[in-house]
C-alpha cells in the first residue's frame, strides 16, 4: 500500500503557468497586499492564476496540506478575505478577458475581471448589466454576494443576471453551474458568496444601456431630513431607469463646487438615468427640487464613466471598516439617526449610502436564488475609509455608533459584501431564510470547509 505524497510548492511551480510567489521571491510584498490597508497578512504563497489549471493546482495544494485558502478577485473585501496568514492565495487578477455575444446579448468574463474592464468591453455594443459603483471592484465578489449598483432597479441584482458560471470546487474538479448543470450549485452561488468554489468565469445577461445621464446634487447638511424624505417618496414610484442613492459627502475640490464649499459636509444624491435621453432633464428636475442645491453636475456620459467617477477618492491602501443593514422602509426614526450621525462623516473618503433594491429585484421569487433579502427595499452601508491608521479607533467608533443607531429600524441581516470581519456572528441573519439550504449544499460540495475565508457557511 502506497501513500501519495502531499503536493509541494515546487510541484505547484511545475504545474502552473502563472506566477507562484513565496516570501523569498521578488514581488512578494506587492503580491500579498489587498485593497484594505488595515489588513497586514503574510500568506505562504500567492498563485497568480492565468487559467483553470492553475486554480486546480492551488486548490489541491491548499486542501492536501491543510492550509487556509483565500480567493482574490478585485481584492475589495473589507475584511481582507483575499489574503490569509500562512496560507494560500489564489489571485485571479490575470484572468480578466471579456467576450461579448451581441446576438444573444451575453458576456463571458474571467473571474479576475473588474467592473471597469467589463463595462468598457460591453459599451461599444450598447450593452451593460448591473455592476457596482466603483470601477476597481471585482465582478466575482460583487456578483456572488448580490450585486447592487446603478442598474439594480431596472435589471435586478448582478446575480439575477448571471446565466452560468465555471468553477473549481473543493475536490479540485471543474464544474459548470447553470439552470441545466449542477442546478443546486448554481442556486447557491447566487447569494452564497465564495463558499462553494473558485469561480473562474461568469456569463451574464446584458441589456441595452450605452450612454446615460448622471446627476450629482449637493444639498445643505441642515436639509438632511427633507432630502431623505424626498428620496424615500421618490424612489418608491420613480421610473426603473433611474438609479440613485443619497450620501453624506465632504465636498472634494471639484470644479462644479465653489471653492469656499470645498471641505464642507453635504447631503448629496447621486443619480444615473439609463432611460431615453430626452426624459433625463425632467427626472433630474425632480431631484433638484428636494432642497436648495448648493452644487450640481448633470451631464450625459458613457455608462462606464459613471462607474468610475468615485475611484479617485478610493485608492488602494486606505483603512476600511464598514457596517451594513437592510430595511423594508426608510422610517422617520432611521432618518433621525442619519441626521445625527451622517454629518459626523470623518474624512472625504468616508461616506454613507442608501441603495434602493426595489423594482426588478422584487419581481424575482424569494426562493429563486440564495440571496435572502427580496423583501427589503433599501440597503444601507456606512463605509468608513480613511488614510491614516492613527485614526482607526475614532473612525471605527463612528461607524459602529452609526450602525447601532440604525439597528432598531433595520432587518436582522445585512449585505454580506459590506460586512466587516467582526460580523461573523451575524452570518445566519445575513444569509437570511436560505441558510439551512445553503449549509446542505455546502456539505455536498465542500464538506471540509476548504472555502472558509469568507462570510462563512458552516457545512
Amino acid at each position: 500500500m502506497t501513500t501519495m505524497a502531499k503536493p509541494t510548492i515546487d510541484g505547484v511551480r511545475e504545474r502552473a503557468r502563472g506566477q507562484v510567489i513565496t516570501p523569498t521571491d521578488d514581488g512578494y510584498e506587492g503580491a500579498r497586499k489587498v485593497y484594505n490597508g488595515m489588513i497586514d497578512r503574510r500568506p505562504s504563497v500567492v498563485i497568480r492564476a492565468v487559467d483553470v489549471g492553475d486554480v486546480m493546482a492551488g486548490v489541491e495544494y491548499a486542501r492536501e496540506n491543510g492550509l487556509d485558502l483565500s480567493v482574490r478577485g478585485g481584492s475589495h473585501s473589507v475584511p481582507g478575505f483575499g489574503t490569509c496568514e500562512g496560507g494560500v492565495v489564489i489571485d485571479l487578477s490575470q484572468m480578466k478577458g471579456v467576450r461579448i455575444d451581441p446576438n444573444r446579448k451575453t458576456a463571458r468574463a474571467g473571474g479576475g475581471t473588474l467592473w471597469a474592464d467589463f463595462n468598457h468591453a460591453t459599451y461599444p455594443f450598447g450593452l451593460a448589466t448591473t455592476g457596482g459603483i466603483i470601477g476597481s471592484t471585482g465582478i466575482a465578489g460583487l456578483t456572488l454576494g448580490g450585486g447592487i449598483g446603478y442598474l439594480t432597479r431596472g435589471f435586478g441584482l448582478s446575480l439575477d443576471n448571471l446565466l452560468s458560471a465555471d468553477l473549481v470546487t473543493a475536490d479540485g474538479q471543474f464544474r459548470v453551474a447553470s439552470v441545466a448543470e449542477n442546478e443546486d450549485l448554481f442556486w447557491a452561488i447566487r447569494g452564497g458568496g465564495g463558499n462553494f468554489g473558485v469561480v473562474t468565469s461568469f456569463e451574464y445577461q446584458l441589456h441595452p444601456v450605452k450612454d446615460i445621464t448622471a446627476g450629482i446634487f449637493f444639498f445643505p447638511i441642515e436639509k438632511v431630513r427633507e432630502v431623505l424624505q424626498f428620496y424615500r417618496d421618490y424612489v418608491a414610484k420613480a421610473p426603473e431607469e433611474m438609479g440613485l442613492f443619497p450620501a453624506f459627502q465632504i465636498a472634494p475640490p471639484l470644479p462644479f463646487i465653489k471653492a469656499e464649499d470645498h471641505g464642507k459636509t453635504f447631503i448629496a444624491i447621486v443619480s444615473c438615468w439609463a432611460g431615453p435621453m430626452d426624459k433625463a432633464d425632467a427626472e433630474m428636475a425632480k431631484i433638484r427640487g428636494a432642497a436648495p442645491v448648493v452644487a450640481e453636475m448633470v451631464a450625459p456620459m458613457p455608462y462606464y464613466v459613471i462607474n468610475g467617477l468615485f475611484d479617485a477618492l478610493l485608492p488602494p491602501g486606505l483603512q476600511h471598516y464598514w457596517k451594513a443593514s437592510f430595511a423594508t422602509e426608510l422610517t422617520d426614526g432611521a432618518i433621525e439617526a442619519h441626521a445625527r450621525f451622517g454629518p459626523q462623516v470623518p474624512v472625504v473618503n468616508s461616506t454613507m449610502h442608501i441603495y434602493p433594491i426595489n423594482g426588478a429585484c422584487h419581481r424575482v421569487r424569494p426562493d429563486a436564488t440564495a440571496w435572502g433579502h427580496r423583501d427589503a427595499s433599501f440597503a444601507t452601508v456606512i463605509a468608513g475609509m480613511w488614510p491614516d491608521p492613527a485614526d482607526n479607533a475614532r473612525n471605527t467608533k463612528w461607524v459602529k455608533d452609526y450602525y447601532k443607531a440604525l439597528e432598531p429600524h433595520s432587518q436582522a441581516g445585512g449585505y454580506i459584501n459590506f460586512m466587516a470581519e467582526d460580523d461573523q456572528g451575524r452570518v445566519k441573519d445575513n444569509y437570511g431564510p436560505h441558510y439551512d439550504k445553503l449549509a446542505s449544499i455546502k456539505r455536498k460540495y465542500d464538506p471540509g470547509n476548504l472555502f472558509h475565508m469568507n462570510q462563512n457557511i458552516q457545512p
